[in-house]
């Protein structure tokens, strides 16, 4: 249903595929800064890497889960990964950046290439949450013209922050609202 490539001026999005795993484990998934807001904790060693890899593999055979590699096309490196977890006609969003990385603009530029290329594919509803306290992330939403819906109390466990369900925001664009909201006007949170 999704492509399995995805250009961007800066970027490719690509299928994962097993050689990865280092890339994975070495650039972001063993990082406490980077992992900070996720809902696992940091790798301690390449294999959970090769076990999350082989996982994301797998969920393109599913069909359900469509992970893509970010990686920057001019250097070919591995910088960070985005998925879409397909729900009936809506989808999910999920997303990690390798610090080196932050404040250039690649998670925006990777979040408006998955949202176009979920609603050409037929996508009517794409939604994301993120931490109260992840006000970068909350931002790359904005920039890529998703809305903040609300406030979810006590939706989601990020075990590197504290082992309780913590609020979140929640942000959505549907496909027609992509068609009318130029990027970056979305709203702030409170």
């Amino acid at each position: 249903m999704l492509p399995r490539l995805v250009s961007t001026e800066r970027l490719t999005l690509r299928a994962p595929v097993a050689a990865d795993a280092h890339a994975i484990f070495a650039g972001y998934a063993q990082d406490p800064e980077v992992t900070r807001y996720l809902t696992w904790r940091p790798s301690t060693s390449l294999e959970q890497s090769v076990h999350f890899n082989q996982d994301r593999i797998r969920a393109w055979q599913r069909g359900r889960v469509c992970a893509w590699c970010i990686v920057k096309t001019e250097e070919n490196r591995l910088i960070g990964m985005i998925e879409l977890r397909l729900v009936g006609d809506s989808a999910e969003v999920g997303y990690v950046l390798a610090k080196p990385e932050w404040g250039k603009g690649y998670m925006t530029e990777a979040l408006q290439a998955v949202i176009a290329t979920g609603f050409a594919a037929g996508v009517k509803r794409i939604s994301a949450v993120c931490d109260v306290e992840n006000a970068a992330s909350a931002r790359v939403m904005e920039k890529a013209g998703m809305a903040l819906e609300g406030i979810l109390p006590r939706h989601t466990v990020h075990p590197n922050i504290a082992p309780e369900p913590r609020d979140v925001y929640s942000y959505a664009i549907t496909w027609d609202q992509a068609r009318l909201r130029p990027p970056d006007a979305g709203t702030s949170p409170p």
